[in-house]
């Protein structure tokens, strides 16, 4: 674990891991047999140009590419952590731009990101629970960009019928080549001015685990249970 550490800090062997992470998941998308499912509300506001907040749980980030497609921009708030850069790497190879926001502070600096990038005119993606956790519990920092810049919040989910999970916090699906997979998207949730934001963020993660449940379902597969109420961020 120390070596691998050790060598994902430095730029060659992220931008070499991170060209392998693009390659598996052209391998997973292209040998599989995937389909869309769910709500519609993001084809409108793909067809209206206008920008929106795309969530989906920090274990589900695999194959998020492949749902988007490559003519609407969209930029993906990563930590600056190395885990983050190596985001970064693989995304670039499917044309998504990223953006670095520290979460720290009370995401104020994540926050400023991400108005930023939606008064730009690009949507932009996040994970709720990244990138300490807990695992599929919301934070508010989304529903505070979306109360201020007026972006709809869009979630997303993937599954496959063929998959690893992972030991790791957020329970990570790791999606295995010649699989069925679904993406399933969930409607959009519009956050008022004047909205209570724990009301949105309750009605964001249960909407974000409503379609993460059936995306599994719909591929045979047991739901990933979030982390319990209360359990607290993991350290750095």
């Amino acid at each position: 674990m120390r070596i691998l550490k050790t060598l994902t800090a430095q730029p060659w062997f992220r931008v070499l891991l991170g060209w392998l992470i693009a390659t598996y998941v052209r391998i997973v998308r292209r040998t599989g047999r995937w389909t869309v499912e769910g709500a519609t509300d993001h084809l409108d506001l793909w067809q209206a140009d206008r920008p929106f907040i795309l969530c989906f749980w920090h274990g589900r980030l695999l194959m998020i590419p492949f749902a988007w497609p490559g003519d609407k921009r969209i930029q993906v708030l990563i930590s600056a952590h190395r885990d983050g850069r190596l985001i970064a790497e693989a995304m670039r190879h499917f044309a998504i731009g990223t953006r670095t926001g520290s979460t720290k502070k009370g995401g104020a600096e994540a926050l400023r990101v991400m108005l930023r990038t939606l008064e730009g005119g690009d949507s932009i993606g996040l994970t709720p629970d990244g990138p300490r956790g807990p695992r599929m519990r919301a934070t508010l920092g989304v529903i505070a960009a979306a109360r201020l810049s007026g972006a709809p919040i869009v979630p997303l989910a993937f599954s496959s019928s063929r998959r690893r999970v992972l030991g790791s916090w957020d329970r990570f699906v790791l999606a295995l080549p010649f699989g069925r997979g679904v993406f399933v998207w969930g409607e959009a949730i519009h956050v008022p001015r004047g909205g209570d934001p724990e009301t949105y963020r309750a009605r964001l993660e249960e909407a974000m685990n409503a379609i993460t449940a059936a995306a599994d379902r719909r591929c045979g597969q047991p739901p990933i249970e979030p982390a319990p109420p209360g359990t607290v961020a993991r350290r750095r």
